[in-house]
């Protein structure tokens, strides 16, 4: 009789537990923990954002896997905006975050051991998380002619969680192409993308892999992927979207439609809002901008190096010794950071600080470090 895969039963304990030790060590420091590990917002949700869900809570009904027209509308508005790229409402669905969307997207195409996933080298974890709930074979590589001809999905991100490295038009192009030559669904994370800091990211858009530059508007097996968390705090709403192949996406409408994955009415009044108002993600970029200015001078006093960071909501940084020898060192400073054992091989030697703290916080970190 075959094995039967109980998702219960096998799926691995959740990461970030492993950190419990240096969580411990770093909550006994004079003065407490300062986290700067998973990256959870902490500002306030916006008051146009609270004031939108409030008015949409009276809302008996079932709401729409596809959404109410009003969000297909903000979200086709909104990459036109800020993302330059024409959709129609066919392209968009809305997600309970993209995590959900992260994890499932295996599952829902059908996925299992005989299929190949690539991620980046250096990447989010539940690229990987995703592919071992259906026991697929991950693939790390960011060179596009690596890829196998076996593969069947293929995950971006730009700009990439933990390393900040933004994907140019010239490498999605290329890597559109190689998607397309082997019959791979393509999707690039995106949900950092309102975060460029460094060189041409200050004043350039960051390109989405929906950019007509990159697909010349022909959208065939090429998905994007975005979150309202980073950018309006709205993390504990679940406020996500999915943009891209229409035929794709149509079917994402019918599985959610049929598992009762819709986002709830009120969160989607939230959305809408969020989605219309571009001040309130300006406001918080320069709160995340001036973090990060606070923890970059404080870490030149150390012997920690950043490297990459240019876009995205963490310094990605390194000693050149392991990774857990490094949170360590943070946690006698009082600080807890992510170890790079959590985004792949490649990624052993560095350690992620996250700017999602309050400024006091921040202050505190770099008051600690700047001590050492």
């Amino acid at each position: 009789m075959p094995s039967r895969r109980n998702l219960i039963e096998q799926t691995p304990a959740y990461i970030w537990g492993q950190l419990a030790p240096a969580r411990e060590r770093a909550s006994a420091y004079p003065g407490g923990l300062v986290d700067l590990s998973v990256g959870s917002p902490v500002d306030p949700v916006p008051e146009i954002v609270r004031t939108a869900l409030a008015a949409g809570a009276n809302a008996p009904g079932y709401p729409s896997a596809a959404a109410r027209p009003q969000l297909r509308d903000a979200i086709v508005g909104w990459y036109q905006r800020r993302r330059g790229v024409d959709l129609t409402e066919a392209n968009v669905v809305p997600t309970n975050g993209s995590k959900e969307f992260i994890s499932l997207l295996p599952f829902w195409l059908g996925l299992g051991p005989d299929d190949v996933i690539v991620e980046p080298r250096v990447h989010y974890p539940n690229y990987g998380e995703g592919g071992g709930l259906v026991g697929a074979r991950m693939f790390a590589s960011t060179d596009p002619q690596q890829w196998p001809e076996s593969a069947s999905l293929i995950w971006l991100n730009s700009p990439g969680n933990p390393d900040g490295v933004v994907n140019d038009v010239g490498y999605l192009r290329a890597a559109v192409a190689r998607a397309r030559q082997i019959g791979a669904l393509i999707v690039q994370d995106e949900c950092y993308a309102e975060l460029g800091w460094e060189g041409r990211w200050r004043s350039e858009r960051i390109p989405s892999i929906l950019d007509p530059r990159v697909v010349g508007g022909d959208f065939t097996g090429v998905l994007a992927c975005y979150s309202l968390s980073k950018q309006s705090n709205m993390a504990g709403y679940r406020a996500g979207f999915v943009a891209g192949d229409a035929r794709v996406v149509a079917g994402l409408v019918n599985v959610r439609k049929t598992a009762g994955l819709a986002v709830n009415a009120p969160v989607q009044s939230a959305m809408i809002a969020a989605l219309g108002d571009d001040e309130h993600v300006r406001e918080q970029k320069a709160r995340y901008g001036r973090r990060r200015e606070i923890l970059l001078a404080a870490l030149e006093s150390t012997r920690f190096r950043v490297e990459g960071s240019s876009a995205g909501l963490y310094l990605w940084c390194t000693d050149g010794a392991d990774a857990w020898d490094g949170v360590d060192w943070f946690a006698g400073h009082g600080i807890l950071v992510s170890p790079g054992h959590f985004y792949g091989p490649d990624a052993a030697r560095y350690v992620r600080i996250s700017l999602t703290a309050t400024d006091a916080s921040v202050q505190e970190a770099a008051r600690r470090l700047g001590a050492d």
